[in-house]
């Protein structure tokens, strides 16, 4: 059973369709991590182009739905409901695999390090227990 559903999440981030891209979250501790879910399907409008008889869900998307997945845990806290959490870096980024429709990407972000405004989280996303991209995600809220 989900921690959240999609309707609940979009209560807490400002994305929508097509550029939400979370599903569920699984697990989460405000202010300190959150496990989410995207179900890959072929319907995503981006495989229509990367890459035609070869859909590879694109990298830097991998890396925002990362994001997202942070996002939830930092805008989960209670002083920063209502608020925007802008990326301000990525750093280590690594791609290890290729997401393809059918798979269920697994995404899970820790926050390592708060100052103020500013933060960083520690990002891995999963396929089949696989570790296909991790992250280092600078965030600034707003």
């Amino acid at each position: 059973m989900p921690v959240l559903t999609a309707k609940q999440i979009m209560e807490i981030l400002p994305h929508r369709h097509p550029f939400l891209l979370i599903d569920t979250v699984e697990e989460l501790e405000p202010g300190v991590r959150a496990a989410a879910k995207k179900c890959v399907s072929y319907g995503e409008p981006y495989f229509a182009g990367h890459f035609p008889g070869e859909p590879v869900m694109p990298g830097v998307l991998i890396i925002e739905a990362l994001a997202q997945t942070g996002a939830v845990a930092i805008l989960s806290v209670e002083e920063n409901r209502g608020k925007t959490a802008y990326f301000a870096g990525i750093s280590a980024a690594k791609f290890r695999q290729k997401v393809t429709p059918g798979d269920v990407l697994c995404l899970e972000t820790e926050i390592i390090r708060q100052k103020g405004p500013l933060g960083v989280g520690k990002a891995t996303a999963r396929v089949d227990g696989k570790v296909v991209c991790t992250a280092e995600l600078t965030f600034a809220i707003g």
